[in-house]
């Protein structure tokens, strides 16, 4: 599962940091402020997608390792 996480946590974080991103971008009260707030939106991506990395390799993990 440790091994997976991570390759998860690559993909998922710079999905969730560009989503983050977005609204940023397209607000006009936020972007007014982008010089600080993307940088907080994308490290906020990457620190929410910790978790939900480790909870979607728990449940490959478990779903794979049933079938050995």
């Amino acid at each position: 599962m440790l091994k997976l996480a991570p390759l998860i946590w690559i993909i998922l974080g710079t999905t969730l940091a560009g989503m983050l991103v977005v609204p940023v971008l397209t607000v006009p009260s936020l972007a007014d402020r982008s010089m600080t707030m993307i940088p907080a939106a994308t490290a906020a991506g990457f620190l929410l997608a910790i978790p939900l990395a480790l909870l979607i390799a728990r449940r490959i993990y478990a779903a794979t390792a049933a079938r050995r």
